[in-house]
């Protein structure tokens, strides 16, 4: 056996408000909305504004859709993502610590790293579960963790878990996710919908490869399923040209062109929150049957499942290779 400390692994996902109140939702939106990976404005510009108009009014307004998707344990993504790093460390057993973060909010990144090294772990795989690369998902969670140990005098070793919106582990969860889902449906969409959270087309162009990463899972979702999946980008913020095209165009054009049953899935995200179980399942279902749809689902996002499981522990074994004793 090596004389060597434990192994650690940090799953990290975006991030929640501790609560569905106004108070909860401004401190986590101060906190997101600051990043500058996140809003790409000159910060001189962009804090008076934050600061201004969007903090005094939309933690209201998100509060209360917040609500109608919080669940008892907390936000469905603290709660999926904290259920994801319990299923992983049963199935990697004793030889590795499992612990989850958020980028923003609670628990943090810094937090979580420094009492996995005070219990000993001299080796940790980060892993921000985003199977897609964004500059304003990956990379911020990955700032985050390395501004952390910056801070440190004993730094652990580090690896991190690349994207992997293309390994033939992720397409098969989520065809077998996608496909059971569908067969337990009392209706056969017309349409199945990949939506993804949108960024500025600006960041296409500066060289952020999230976009092409998003159509290549789609399409190798579709191959997987062999049928159509469509791509769109969905959660606009701000007057900026925006990835598209945008989901609640989509649905509420659809209609009018004889597509009166959808299906909707969010492989972006690894876990149901705001973006999936409010704006799609209750605001993009409204949008589609108001503009004359007849049926509307919202596919769950593959959270904690078996299928989940089984992709986190391929991913990550792999990644860990050298690092246990088997």
């Amino acid at each position: 056996m090596r004389d060597l400390g434990k192994v650690g692994l940090l799953v990290i996902n975006l991030g929640t408000p501790d609560g569905p109140d106004p108070a909860s939702v401004r401190r986590y939106l101060a906190e997101f909305l600051s990043d500058p990976r996140v809003v790409e404005i000159p910060q001189l510009l962009w804090q008076p504004i934050l600061r201004g108009p969007i903090l005094l009014t939309r933690p209201k307004k998100s509060a209360h859709a917040y609500r109608q998707v919080w669940m008892k344990d907390g936000s469905p993504l603290a709660v999926y993502t904290r259920d994801t790093a319990r299923g992983l460390q049963d199935r990697l057993g004793p030889e590795v610590m499992v612990d989850w973060a958020m980028r923003y909010g609670n628990p943090s990144i810094g937090s979580r790293l420094a009492a996995m090294i005070a219990a000993g772990c001299d080796r940790i795989l980060l892993a921000p579960l985003y199977p897609q690369y964004c500059a304003a998902t990956t990379a911020t969670a990955l700032d985050a963790a390395y501004a952390a140990l910056g801070k440190m005098r004993a730094q652990p070793a580090i690896r991190t878990l690349p994207p992997y919106h293309a390994d033939p582990a992720y397409i098969e969860a989520l065809r077998a996710s996608t496909q059971a889902q569908l067969d337990a449906l009392d209706f056969a969409p017309d349409l199945l919908i990949a939506s993804f959270h949108g960024m500025p087309e600006r960041t296409r162009q500066l060289g952020d490869p999230y976009r092409d990463q998003c159509v290549e899972s789609a399409r190798l979702l579709g191959e997987a399923l062999g049928r159509e999946v469509r791509v769109t980008f969905q959660s606009r913020f701000g007057p900026a040209k925006w990835l598209g095209p945008a989901t609640d165009a989509v649905l509420r054009q659809l209609p009018s062109e004889n597509v009166r049953n959808v299906a909707v899935l969010t492989p972006g995200f690894s876990a149901d929150c705001l973006e999936t179980l409010e704006e799609i399942a209750i605001r993009g279902k409204e949008d589609f049957i108001a503009s004359g749809g007849n049926n509307f689902v919202h596919l769950s996002c593959l959270n904690a499942s078996q299928d989940a499981m089984n992709l986190y522990e391929s991913l990550t074994r792999r990644e860990l290779a050298g690092w246990l004793e088997r």
